[in-house]
């Protein structure tokens, strides 16, 4: 299992929101090229780069903070506010190795396939659930779209990876939604990274056991509850 860290990006700012709230924001850090840095020392293999201006905006914002990211050496996969093909572009002719899809895999579906049609498994496409339907619009439009249903779609416009958020547990340090994580997995041949409420190596460890692919941690390494290098050292990274 390939543990991920993650640098949300805001007005330039490495932070952490709770359950994908804007309004309850944690600044940890203004520098995010040297987070990255950190991270990579740490041993991560791939940094998880969210623009929440652009998943709110619906256009990358934050470009100059993902150039300082790349810059650091890690592989870097980019999500947030990608909803056209010159902002998926932008992101690899500037270093990034992936890019994570959201709201586009509901709205705009024939991009998703353009975009796979010219990058392969280099897409990925992030399903944000709220009680197992997808949000969409940096998680601040819900719809009635069920978490299984749109992986299966996406996998028939040639999808291959995925990221599962369930996003009341985001930025808690409660714990995964194991039994969600566990039925989508169940239900795709894709590699599915899980992200959301992971707070100690305990949650690392049940991660594993469910089939988890990767796992993202964000607000738990940024205050020490998980020792990033030491996760990387057991799991992987």
């Amino acid at each position: 299992m390939e543990v991920i860290p993650a640098i949300d990006l805001r007005h330039g700012a490495c932070v952490r929101l709770y359950q994908g709230d804007y309004n309850r924001q944690e600044v940890f850090d203004t520098e995010p090229g040297e987070v990255a840095v950190r991270w990579r020392e740490c041993g991560a293999g791939w940094i998880h780069v969210v623009d929440l201006d652009g998943a709110a905006d619906g256009h990358l914002v934050n470009k100059g903070p993902i150039e300082e990211i790349v810059a650091a050496g890690a592989k870097v996969e980019v999500g947030g506010g990608i909803r056209t093909l010159d902002d998926a572009s932008w992101l690899f002719d500037h270093g990034v190795s992936r890019i994570v899809l959201g709201t586009v895999a509901i709205e705009e579906p024939e991009l998703v396939s353009s975009l796979v049609s010219a990058y392969g498994d280099a897409v990925a496409v992030s399903l944000d659930a709220r009680d197992g339907l997808v949000t969409t619009r940096g998680w601040l439009v819900s719809t009635q779209m069920p978490v299984v249903a749109l992986c299966h779609q996406m996998q028939k416009a040639g999808v291959s990876r995925f990221v599962y958020t369930d996003v009341k547990r985001d930025g808690t340090l409660t714990e995964p939604n194991y039994d969600a994580l566990q039925s989508l997995i169940e239900s795709t041949d894709a590699p599915v990274v899980a992200a959301g409420g992971i707070a100690t190596m305990e949650h690392l460890r049940q991660l594993k056991e469910v089939g988890a692919a990767g796992a993202i941690l964000g607000k738990a390494i940024y205050t020490g509850s998980i020792e990033l290098s030491e996760a990387i050292a057991q799991f992987g990274g």
